[in-house]
């Protein structure tokens, strides 16, 4: 196993950009999933979302659920992996990043998505706890 594609879990589900944080919020209930990619109409990535941004970023601020979409709530940077980098790079990025879960891009579509249980399920204890520690740390 020396490739993102190697420990990534394939299969992934978007959330639509257009669509409602109600309606991403029950796609992770029915998926079991704390975060969602978040998809374009032209099937490219525009983020993720995690169940702590529709807390943080809707709900604590009052915002309407129903009439706040997911692609209101992507920004910045986004940070991917392609299929084919190394497990280094992904592992490196993550601690760099401070990142539980990261896309994976074959080209410009999504393939998979790499999470902290993918790499705990797949990779040496040690490679495992070091990752743990360093997305864990506060930014300096």
């Amino acid at each position: 196993m020396s490739k993102a594609r190697d420990i990534m879990t394939p299969d992934v589900t978007c959330v639509r950009s257009e669509e409602s944080v109600v309606e991403a919020a029950r796609k992770m209930v029915e998926l079991d999933v704390g975060a969602l990619p978040i998809c374009g109409p032209d099937e490219r990535l525009k983020g993720m979302l995690t169940d702590r941004d529709i807390v943080v970023r809707v709900v604590a601020e009052g915002r309407d659920p129903s009439a706040c979409t997911a692609g209101e709530l992507a920004q910045g940077e986004i940070v991917t992996v392609g299929a084919d980098d190394s497990l280094d790079r992904v592992l490196e990025l993550m601690a760099d990043r401070k990142i539980r879960r990261v896309p994976v891009i074959d080209g410009h579509v999504l393939v998979g998505i790499i999470s902290q249980a993918d790499v705990a399920r797949r990779l040496p204890d040690s490679t495992v706890g070091d990752l743990v520690t360093d997305v864990s740390q506060p930014a300096a």
